[in-house]
């Protein structure tokens, strides 16, 4: 049974998490911490486990084999790199880090302490979005030339995203950092390495950081990805694709995923025969990982990469121009 400390409810996917660590039937919640003390309390008597306000004694605890992190962004590198010093496996919330030297930091602890690591991309875990890459394996789209996401919310205007999700410190950015850090781990998973990035940020709500957001990146190869992501949306998820030799799109999840090629019998759009299992959740990936040392879809490589993709949008979006990978950040 693997013994797991929450680390902080600061993030939405807080409870969540826990949930599911619980749920998963070879792993429990044994422990919590919170970087504030009394609703740190509170959040422990709410899921039955003794609260330890010290971090250094529960990474200390050799009745603890792992952690899950959630707290404020910009605690991720001291957090992690405590927490493998500590021999304890990790899983984190995206993003890993707000600059790549700091999650080059976490790589290295992690790699040194040779622990188990696992970010949360679960969108990647999705039947819809497999099929899209199996459509690419198969070669059903021919060379791709384009692809658009847009993942977004209505949390700014409705009120229930918390306000410190609007600290730029703390986050390390806005709607593009949280929301959509979607958008970019499937761009780059889909479509392979970027070459360079361009981005507009806006505020709709009039808040110290991005509630609305656009990145467009090229990869390499030449194909050009529209990542789109809002916290001040009635809410979307869709992805697109197109091609040489055919399309793909999910313009929701209740529609579900449709494909048109040159090389399928059946003409025009149309639903695929069938699609992918589901893959396991990401914290279910991590706990296997763990115990059995089995490799998860998205570790450390996945994780950093997609923090340095970040930066790069970031750094585009405040000096106006395009940035080139991998970026040089002042």
């Amino acid at each position: 049974m693997l013994r797991v400390a929450v680390l902080s409810r600061w993030h939405v996917h807080a409870d969540q998490y826990a949930r599911e660590v619980a749920a998963n039937g070879r792993a429990e919640v044994a422990l919590a911490w919170d970087e504030q003390p009394e609703l740190g309390a509170e959040w422990a008597a709410k899921l039955g486990v003794p609260f330890e306000p010290d971090l250094s004694r529960v990474l200390a605890r050799d009745d603890i084999d792992a952690v899950t992190v959630t707290t404020p962004t910009d605690m991720h590198p001291d957090v992690m790199v405590r927490a493998a010093e500590a021999g304890k496996h990790i899983f984190t919330e995206k993003v890993l880090a707000t600059t790549l030297a700091d999650a080059e930091r976490i790589a290295a602890a992690v790699a040194t302490a040779g622990v188990a690591f696992c970010i949360s991309f679960p969108r990647r875990c999705a039947p819809e979005i497999l099929y899209a890459r199996q459509a690419l394996d198969e070669g059903l789209l021919g060379r791709v030339t384009a692809l658009r996401v847009r993942i977004a919310h209505d949390g700014a205007v409705r009120g229930w995203l918390p306000e410190h999700f609007y600290d730029a410190k703390a986050c390390g950015g806005g709607a593009m950092v949280d929301l959509g850090a979607h958008g970019m781990y499937l761009a780059r998973w889909l479509l392979g390495q970027p070459r360079r990035i361009t981005s507009v940020f806006s505020t709709v709500t009039g808040r110290a950081v991005d509630d609305n957001a656009v990145s467009v990146i090229e990869f390499e190869g030449g194909a050009i990805a529209v990542n789109e992501t809002s916290f001040t949306s009635s809410g979307s998820y869709a992805l697109e694709m197109d091609g040489t030799d055919g399309a793909y799109r999910m313009l929701s999840p209740a529609e579900g995923a449709e494909i048109r090629s040159q090389h399928l019998d059946t003409k025009g759009w149309h639903a695929p025969p069938a699609l992918p299992e589901a893959r396991p959740k990401p914290v279910d990936q991590w706990i296997d990982a763990c115990l059995d040392g089995t490799p998860v879809d998205f570790g450390m490589a996945e994780a950093v990469a997609l923090t340095e993709v970040m930066e790069a949008g970031y750094l585009a979006d405040r000096e106006g121009r395009m940035v080139t990978l991998p970026a040089r950040v002042p």
